[in-house]
């Protein structure tokens, strides 16, 4: 990538613009900030404009941070990779099999029914929610909502996205730590990485500097009532750009986990047979060259964030509408260099 800052900085705004962003973009070279850049309004209703500095919610990109939190559990000896969920469970969740382990959620390969199954969902703006959202504030107030599911699947027979199955990691943790998943997170993966913007925040209260999620390009309609009142393992989330590159750097450093489990995090566990990305313990493995990504996709919520090890550079995308962090995070690859 031989082009210059400002060179990038105008191809990123034209891509942005063409794509009818809102949200906001930043684009980090070195581990230096090169462009960042904010998009649309963060409340329709008032006309408040994005800013750089705002908080948008992640959708699935929080089970980076999940994994992140079980990890530092493992390394405590709190839990292990191999060890079987049931025990932690007692008698709940009794359709989840036995022989599912901790790898086998972390990796997608645990085969258990899933609350919000992404293979039958056939538009994230539908109400898919089977109980009321207001309900879902705390871990185990999920109980009711992941329970009745069959397992689709022997554990570790093959991949198979899971919302579930870190909402049951985010369970294990807290029983493991007798912590609440919520503190456990901000205890261990963000204050060490210094990501002080990130929360669980609560949809029906959400600060000022919180960006609302909207379905549609224009309008008024919020996701509030789509998705949990307050996020989980599987997603919910708010961060800022500035604590997106803040996550990389730390975890690369080897300041959240260790070195060591940084190497185990990033090496493939797990993929379509199809398709070249395959995913390691909480993160996308998106080619050969070392590419890491975190995805987030849902009503009122996009979000990308992309590191190129080889190149050394960062891209995150974040929008508060739902199709909004795609289809310009895929031309920033290509302008970047990494498809």
């Amino acid at each position: 990538m031989n082009r210059s800052h400002d060179e990038i900085a105008d191809a990123v705004d034209a891509i942005a613009q063409e794509n009818g962003l809102s949200g906001a973009i930043r684009v980090d070279l070195d581990g230096q900030l090169v462009h960042q850049q904010a998009y649309g309004l963060a409340d329709r209703r008032f006309g408040i404009a994005n800013t750089v500095d705002h908080q948008f919610g992640i959708a699935s990109g929080t089970k980076t941070l999940t994994a992140l939190a079980v990890m530092t559990c493992i390394e405590r000896g709190e839990l292990t990779l191999d060890q079987p969920a049931r025990p932690l469970l007692g008698s709940d969740l009794p359709l989840i099999d036995e022989r599912v382990t901790i790898e086998h959620l972390l990796t997608h390969q645990s085969g258990i029914g899933d609350y919000f199954d992404e293979e039958l969902v056939a538009d994230n703006e539908d109400y898919v929610m089977t109980i009321p959202v207001h309900r879902l504030d705390t871990t185990e107030h999920y109980l009711p909502a992941l329970d009745g599911y069959p397992q689709k699947f022997a554990p570790g027979d093959r991949f198979a996205y899971s919302n579930a199955g870190y909402v049951v990691l985010a369970l294990l943790a807290e029983r493991a730590t007798s912590t609440t998943f919520h503190d456990l997170v901000d205890m261990r993966v963000c204050r060490p990485a210094g990501m002080t913007a990130t929360a669980f925040l609560r949809s029906d209260e959400l600060p000022a500097r919180a960006a609302t999620g909207y379905l549609h390009d224009d309008g008024l309609r919020s996701n509030i009532i789509h998705l949990p009142v307050r996020g989980n393992g599987d997603g919910g989330a708010y961060t800022t750009l500035a604590d997106c590159s803040a996550l990389w750097a730390a975890f690369l450093a080897g300041r959240i986990v260790s070195p060591m489990t940084v190497d185990e995090m990033v090496r493939p566990y797990a993929g379509a047979t199809d398709d070249p990305a395959r995913y390691g313990l909480g993160l996308w493995l998106d080619d050969p060259a070392g590419t890491l990504s975190l995805h987030g996709f849902d009503a009122g919520v996009g979000f990308v964030s992309v590191h190129d090890r080889a190149g050394a550079f960062t891209c995150t995308v974040m929008s508060n509408q739902t199709r909004g962090a795609w289809p310009v995070s895929q031309r920033l690859a290509t302008l970047l260099g990494t498809s």
